[in-house]
């Protein structure tokens, strides 16, 4: 909170009276606004900016000559976990990429631990120089066509509605539950009228699409096409155009940015691995590729920033303007977006920074409660009696899937994959000590021709999702990331290639990002030894076991159809 002293210090400097704390010395500012670019000083004060467009002298005074400066950058949906790593690494790892603000939705911890989950986030927001957000997590479970960890209902996310560090409600994904009016949906949307309710609705349209925004829900990541986010725009809703590590909807989406859409336009990541981070950038690398389009840079910034915060309500940044929070990138190159330094809170982004922050206690080391599984867990019965079998359909950068069948092969050990035909089996092993269920299918697209691919990574419950060439390296990968209490890991004639441990919660490494993105260079190299052909193998995995999003996925209750939202029987 701002006190008389450092307000009046800020009116003075801004004034030019008496020195900033700090200044950006010849740097040109690019306006968000009109496109304009002016060479200026930025004076900043404590945690706000106080002077452009003059000459100013600071206590700190920094050369930006042949530098640019841009607001910094506002992720407006992500999942920490995705990251797997802390929300403290993640800080460190994503903030020098000029993201200074994101809105997270803790879902998937809270859906392996409930609310200590949840409290654990916040904790770690508190200590983080970047400033995280905390959307409230809707549905945890997503579902009740799966096994969760945790389960929370209205009463349990109110202790935490007036935490400093939380906005609102986070994503609806339970769409039918809205469109019906289940009591306890109702019951979370009614207590967070006035307030922010994050969407996430893909493919909905029509009356239905009229009748899930009747709440007050505003925001959409899961348009997959411009037609879709059309009819969402004119419906008033607001578009986070999303390009994570699966999930690609950058290039579909590009042709709705213009100047009248701009202002109700954001970016965001939803989930992205450190290893894409460390190759490729965070915002960074969304904000090249859509100036490489040719989109106007002033335009693509202004999604990146003051967009994304009058989205979200916040009324303290997104611009480079006297009065406005300090947050700055510092860019080489303004149209390919190469940052240099970042400016958080007023902050210079330091190494000696992120080392000031108080350490949290981690939570979640004993999640992983599944018993080990011998290779006949995956054997296969004839669905009826025939071997017709319905085929879960994988496309590269999508997490929709798509409806397929095969004829199979069934032997003594039952129904067989198709290697020839890219089919294999994939499996979800419940794995928070609930009932053991072990739900069965098949998918096509990842080109496995050997061996088995696991994940306690598993959205959105988190069991443990495998996919594999047959049972025994199947049972193998199980096997060994219940010994590691979660992870990934890749199996292949009996032994295991690679593995990566994520023993909190089955979701997050206490490595640093740096180990845990030269772990997954290996794990992907190992994964496409057994011939997969998706250049993000481990997180796709993850998103057959999603039921929210159409149109064919796996639980471990049994393969579920999302468009009737009922197992395949």
């Amino acid at each position: 909170m701002t006190n008389k002293a450092t307000l009046t210090r800020m009116i003075r400097a801004g004034k030019g009276d008496i020195p900033a704390d700090l200044v950006l010395k010849n740097i040109q500012m690019l306006d968000v606004i009109s496109g304009a670019i002016s060479k200026t000083d930025i004076a900043i004060v404590a945690d706000r900016i106080v002077g452009t467009h003059a000459t100013y002298t600071g206590e700190q005074e920094i050369d930006c000559v042949g530098k640019w400066a841009v607001p910094g950058f506002i992720d407006t949906h992500l999942h920490i976990e995705s990251s797997l790593v802390t929300p403290l690494e993640f800080d460190r790892c994503v903030l020098p990429h000029g993201v200074t603000s994101v809105v997270c939705d803790p879902h998937e911890i809270a859906n392996v631990l409930g609310a200590p989950g949840i409290e654990y986030f916040l904790k770690c927001a508190e200590q983080s120089i970047m400033d995280i957000r905390i959307n409230l997590s809707s549905c945890v479970p997503a579902t009740a066509f799966e096994t969760s960890g945790a389960q929370l209902e209205i009463d349990d996310l109110l202790p935490f509605a007036e935490h400093p560090k939380v906005i609102g409600l986070a994503e609806m994904m339970n769409f039918p539950g809205v469109i019906n009016t289940d009591p306890g949906i109702l019951a979370k949307l009614l207590a967070f009228q006035g307030g922010h309710m994050d969407g996430h609705a893909p493919l909905l349209s029509g009356t239905d699409l009229n009748a899930y925004l009747a709440p007050g829900i505003r925001t959409d990541h899961e348009a997959t096409s411009a037609k879709e986010a059309r009819e969402k725009l004119s419906k008033g809703m607001a578009i986070l155009i999303r390009e994570g590590s699966v999930s690609k909807d950058l290039n579909a989406l590009s042709e709705i940015i213009n100047a009248d859409t701009s202002s109700f336009l954001a970016l965001c990541t939803d989930d992205r691995n450190p290893l894409d981070i460390s190759e490729e950038g965070h915002l960074d690398e969304l904000i090249r590729r859509l100036i490489a389009k040719g989109h106007a840079p002033h335009l693509i910034y202004r999604i990146a920033s003051i967009s994304a915060a009058r989205i979200f309500g916040f009324k303290d940044r997104g611009l480079v303007a006297p009065g406005w929070r300090a947050d700055i990138a510092i860019l080489d190159n303004f149209e390919t977006c190469q940052v240099s330094d970042v400016i958080s809170a007023g902050r210079l982004v330091t190494p000696e920074l992120f080392e000031a922050r108080n350490d949290i206690p981690l939570v979640g080391l004993n999640s992983m409660k599944a018993k080990p599984v011998p290779p006949q867990a995956f054997e296969m019965k004839p669905l009826h009696g025939k071997n017709q079998m319905p085929v879960i359909g994988v496309k590269p950068g999508l997490i929709i899937t798509f409806k397929a069948e095969a004829t199979l092969a069934v032997t003594d050990k039952g129904v067989q994959p198709d290697l020839a035909k890219d089919v294999i089996k994939v499996a979800v092993v419940e794995r928070h000590g609930i009932n053991g269920n072990i739900g069965h299918g098949f998918v096509t697209g990842f080109g496995l021709t050997s061996g088995a691919i696991a994940s306690s990574v598993g959205h959105d419950s988190h069991n443990i999702t495998v996919i594999g060439a047959n049972d025994e390296d199947m049972a193998l990968a199980v096997n060994r990331l219940i010994e590691l209490k979660g992870g990934f890991a890749v199996a292949k004639e009996g032994k295991i290639l690679a593995e990566l441990p994520l023993p909190i919660a089955g979701l997050m490494s206490p490595q640093p990002f740096e180990d845990v993105a030269k772990t997954l260079e290996h794990m992907r190299d190992a994964a496409h030894e057994l011939g997969c052909i998706l250049p993000e193998p481990f997180l796709q995995v993850a998103f057959l076991a999603l039921p929210v999003i159409p149109h064919l996925k796996m639980t471990d209750r049994g393969l579920f159809d999302v468009d009737k939202f009922d197992f395949v029987t």
